[in-house]
């Protein structure tokens, strides 16, 4: 998909007073988009990953996607060049001990962000705020695993990080106000626009997307439609930029499973039940475009649907 944004086109005299330097956990998808933000926004970025190899792919990605921007005249040559020499290689979570706020960006599996947590708190600086890109999962929660549970915050950025332009900020029940109010200023200094939510499964995006993709897989499941037919019907039918089939393969069909699983368990209520179909897609691996085959097969020149 194509990138652009619509904040302001460089900006080291737009970064928040509180936060000059930035560690990110993860360079996958989301983390290389909140990377190439953060960076052209003026900030200091450090990249920790558990290959480097992942953080010189990232890397790539972002030089890709801010080269279309300066086509676009969204940013200079300059812009790109600066940004992209803000950001570094963390090989270890010791690298990240100087920074004022740390946003982990890793897979949506509680079990691996609360070891993060709890490998990275003891190098951080006693004044450093944490940050989770978590989707779906309890902040206060993920918190409680951390030495600061009062300078943890949940900063979900939308996918993709540099076109999207909406941040939900979501406070755990011990985050301070101060915490709060520093996230603001940060989230803002990257020119998106922020949407509070309280602190309960898959807070408001999620929480109102993920059935919707879920319910189309029902329908699919159950014979209602074709893959083209559900597509076809919420693209013009409902007026949706992209079916919620495909969607769902953009999203990635793992991630889609996750948030529906803590819904599901986290609200007991049986509209939440992961549709078969879709924990079958997962289970054969198919987990959408980062896997090349998900509702759709996108091995060829056009996609094709698989069922």
């Amino acid at each position: 998909m194509d990138v652009a944004v619509k904040s302001k086109k460089s900006g080291a005299a737009g970064t928040a007073s509180s936060v000059r330097k930035v560690g990110i956990i993860g360079a996958g998808q989301m983390g290389s988009g909140i990377a190439h933000v953060v960076a052209l926004a003026g900030y200091a970025v450090a990249m920790n990953d558990l290959k480097k190899e992942a953080v010189e792919k990232a890397l790539g990605v972002i030089r890709k996607n801010m080269t279309r921007q300066v086509s676009r005249s969204l940013i200079t040559e300059g812009d790109m060049e600066a940004g992209l020499q803000r950001i570094s290689f963390a090989p270890s979570f010791k690298e990240l001990g100087d920074c004022d706020l740390v946003i982990e960006a890793a897979t949506e599996e509680e079990a691996i962000k609360r070891k993060i947590f709890v490998d990275l708190c003891p190098h951080l600086k006693k004044d450093a705020m944490v940050a989770s890109n978590t989707s779906s999962i309890s902040i206060t929660r993920l918190a409680a695993t951390t030495d600061r549970p009062e300078r943890f915050i949940g900063m979900h950025f939308m996918n993709p990080v540099p076109l999207m332009q909406l941040v939900e900020l979501i406070r755990g029940i011990a985050t301070e106000d101060e915490t709060f109010g520093n996230a603001r200023e940060f989230v803002a200094s990257l020119g998106k626009t922020i949407a509070v939510s309280e602190d309960f499964p898959a807070f408001i995006v999620n929480r109102i997307l993920l059935p919707m993709i879920n319910e189309a897989v029902y329908t699919l499941y159950e014979g209602v439609g074709t893959v083209e037919a559900i597509d076809k019907a919420m693209k013009l039918g409902a007026n949706h930029p992209m079916g919620p089939l495909e969607l769902a393969d953009f999203i990635g069909l793992d991630t889609c499973l996750s948030v529906m699983q803590v819904l599901y368990e986290g609200l007991a209520d049986s509209k939440y039940r992961p549709c078969p179909l879709l924990v079958k897609y997962v289970e054969a691996g198919w987990l959408g475009r980062k896997t090349q085959r998900g509702f759709y097969d996108y091995r060829g020149d056009k996609p094709v649907p698989t069922r």
